[in-house]
């Protein structure tokens, strides 16, 4: 497991973070479609915390996009960079998580963060943050819709609405499996709304949540078990 030092000239301020956020915002590409789903490969991230030692795991998992199966895994530990702030989560956990997607030792392809890209008060979420960073496609699947209004999709797998902020289209309400609550899918980098549901979609053969997800969620959480300041 890496071991991540907070980086020199790291936001430490709500001030010093939203400019970053303003700066990175406008490298934002949403011109591209992005990979086809169901091909190459497909890289959840997720985190998982320790409070009481202020620390925060990344784990990695790279599947292969047409049959799911793991083909590498990372997780990195680091102390935790930035005060729980809403809307500046991603400045918590994203030396970590690229300590992570650096580790692996394949190209990890679309990157899937559970959380938001334009999906989020500022549009600029954790999953458009990390792609202007490492130039990836990234999506953000979220479990819950933030502070965006939508109308309820119907109730078959596939059927989606959108996420709305005023009568911007910013993400979906994507429903995966037949009568469960939808996910809340946005645009993080470098691949379109459309393609982003579909990834989702190809993503969810079984349960609500991405495999891609699932497998970064649990490794996460072992990898926390096991770490040591």
């Amino acid at each position: 497991m890496k071991t991540v030092r907070v980086p020199a000239g790291w936001p430490a301020t709500e001030e010093q973070a939203r400019a970053a956020q303003d700066e990175l915002r406008g490298r934002v590409v949403l011109d591209e479609p992005g990979p086809p789903p169901g091909t190459g490969t497909v890289t959840g991230v997720d985190v998982a915390y320790d409070d009481e030692r202020d620390l925060v795991v990344a784990a990695a998992v790279v599947l292969d996009a047409a049959s799911l199966r793991v083909v590498a895994e990372a997780t990195a530990v680091g102390q935790v960079s930035f005060p729980y702030v809403p809307g500046l989560l991603a400045f918590r956990e994203i030396p970590t998580v690229l300590a992570a997607l650096d580790t692996l030792p394949c190209p990890p392809g679309l990157v899937v963060c559970d959380g938001y890209g334009l999906a989020h008060p500022r549009r600029f979420g954790l999953a458009s943050h990390l792609g202007v960073l490492t130039g990836l496609p990234t999506i953000g699947v979220a479990k819950n819709p933030f502070t965006f209004a939508y109308q309820e999709p119907g109730a078959p797998r596939g059927s989606a609405s959108p996420l709305l902020a005023g009568a911007d289209e910013v993400g979906r309400a994507l429903r995966t499996r037949d009568g469960v609550k939808p996910v809340f899918v946005s645009v993080g980098h470098r691949v379109s709304l459309d393609h982003a549901c579909a990834h989702t979609l190809a993503l969810t053969p079984q349960y609500r949540l991405p495999e891609t997800t699932r497998r970064a969620d649990s490794l996460c959480r072992r990898a926390l078990q096991e770490a040591t300041p």
